[in-house]
């Protein structure tokens, strides 16, 4: 016959069989009104009466672009480090495109910026041209020292 581990299955607690029990009147309802009923008490926000905080503060109108999800309001940008660029062939633009031929991004997102990260004994090629992309500074400074061309990005409007 299977039966349960010992301990797995607590025995019930009967509520109301005389006062050995421990669970006589209330039984374990505590007092009357509020507390007693499914759902009652008060709320994590109640400060005793008082007007609550969230109604204190001023009102205020309209929307806030804090509120909002920022993929709204903020650019995304796909990142490539300078020094995943070391073997690129010259001849071959750098660009959103050419680079997920490549392997080097999976998504485009919003646009592509390429940032500074070197390695060491990582050398840029000479020459490099580039279309459609963003550098952060250190890159831009990177790249001019390389001889690179930067073409600014085509801007919408």
């Amino acid at each position: 016959m299977l039966v349960p581990a010992a301990g797995s299955r607590p025995k019930r607690q009967r509520i109301g069989r005389g006062h050995g029990s421990g669970m006589v009147k209330t039984g374990g309802e505590g007092g009357k009104g509020q507390t007693v009923r499914s759902g009652g008490g008060k709320g994590p926000t109640f400060e005793g009466g008082q007007t609550p905080w969230a109604r204190r503060l001023p009102h205020r109108r309209g929307y806030s672009q804090k509120a909002r999800d920022t993929g709204h309001f903020r650019s995304r940008y796909a990142v490539v480090n300078l020094h995943r660029l070391a073997r690129w062939d010259p001849s071959v633009e750098v660009s959103p495109e050419s680079l997920r031929e490549r392997g080097l991004l999976k998504k485009t997102l919003d646009g592509v910026k390429i940032l500074g990260g070197s390695e060491v004994g990582k050398s840029l090629p000479q020459g490099l041209r580039f279309r459609d992309v963003v550098f952060s500074a250190s890159a831009r400074e990177a790249l001019g020292a390389a001889g690179a061309q930067l073409e600014a990005p085509e801007t919408p409007g």
